[in-house]
């Protein structure tokens, strides 16, 4: 229960960061909010079928979590030019760090490609992985 509690907490947080994407001047930048939208979608909706707000369809879930496996593979390339917007929340310890950052988002696509969901219950297990790898890079490399 603590773990979909977290979890939904860090989709909430993910889901108001997409507002906040107005105004990018920086096609690059817009381009990686881009993706880290398409991601919080995808745990969305993960999210609200393992509350069950929404039916739980095997299909669906595994396509949100095959859409995280995807963006999270895009991750360095989007970062790859240090390029920074005054809407931006990526830190500059994305490029000093640059290894690690790219470790992160590594561990975020392991997690989304090795997530089994069969029922609801595979769901929290799947979200506990993938939300623990975006807490652990937002935590470092996100203001």
């Amino acid at each position: 229960m603590k773990s979909l509690i977290l979890t939904s907490a860090m989709v909430v947080t993910l889901a108001t960061a997409a507002f906040a994407h107005d105004g990018v001047e920086s096609e690059t930048v817009a381009k990686r909010m881009e993706g880290m939208s398409e991601i919080s979608g995808a745990l969305k909706t993960l999210g609200s079928m393992a509350k069950g707000a929404v039916e739980f369809d095997a299909v669906a879930a595994q396509a949100a979590v095959n859409e995280v496996a995807e963006q999270a593979q895009a991750i360095p390339v989007l970062f790859e030019a240090q390029v920074t917007d005054p809407k931006s929340e990526a830190k500059p310890e994305i490029w000093t760090n640059w290894d690690e950052f790219v470790a992160t988002a590594a561990v975020l696509q392991s997690a989304a490609e090795s997530a089994e969901i069969s029922d609801v219950a595979s769901i929290g297990a799947a979200m506990g992985a993938m939300s623990g790898s975006c807490k652990a890079c937002h935590s470092k490399f996100r203001m």
